[in-house]
């Protein structure tokens, strides 16, 4: 996956940051980073995927997924939303819902589901556990986004260098997470793109 200027700062878009970088060449890991674009030369709007089957309206509102006796390793995704303008979406939605360690979806109740707002900076913060593999398909969370007044964006969100991405075939590579593992958690993050 190409890293470039905008990916590493969603990844960090949850992490303090002491100062500014801007003039400057950034090296990570050995690579050069991109320059960040102009806004007239933005990235597309996050491409929409399928709801699937599993959506449950009226989710409870909250941005930790994790419940008492869940299973699974510590998963937490931080990021931005932001318009085609380069501006953030301050009040976004974001309703998230996911299968279990084991592959499994509550359709009963609420479990690993849930929807919270972006901040004024249009940032958010999203603590779950790393999902399962449901039959058929590569490990992902699955998202509606929506800016105040605007219309439902419905995707998915993967992980990298999963065997399942070649196979899945909903998969698209623009959709991956940007992911480092911790010793006691992964860490993601992803900027979501939205029409102005």
């Amino acid at each position: 996956m190409k890293l470039t200027r905008r990916r590493f700062f969603a990844f960090l878009a949850g992490l303090p940051l002491i100062g500014l970088l801007s003039g400057i060449s950034l090296r990570l890991a050995g690579k050069t980073l991109e320059p960040t674009p102009a806004c007239d030369d933005h990235d597309e709007p996050t491409p929409p995927q399928t709801e699937g089957p599993y959506f449950t309206p009226n989710s409870p509102e909250r941005s930790n997924l994790r419940e008492k006796g869940l299973k699974g390793t510590v998963l937490v995704l931080t990021g931005q939303v932001l318009n085609t303008d380069c501006k953030p979406v301050s009040r976004a939605l974001l309703d998230w819902w996911h299968c279990d360690d084991a592959g499994h979806y509550d359709n009963e109740g609420f479990t690993l589901r849930g929807h919270h707002f972006t901040d004024k900076l249009g940032n958010f913060r999203l603590e779950t556990i790393v999902p399962g593999l449901y039959p058929g398909r590569t490990r992902h969370l699955h998202v509606k986004v929506q800016a105040p007044g605007k219309p439902i964006l419905t995707t998915q969100l993967y992980f990298p260098d999963e065997p399942g991405n070649r196979r899945d075939g909903i998969f698209k590579p623009v959709l991956v997470m940007d992911v480092k593992q911790t010793a006691s958690q992964m860490q993601a993050g992803y900027t979501f793109v939205l029409k102005a």
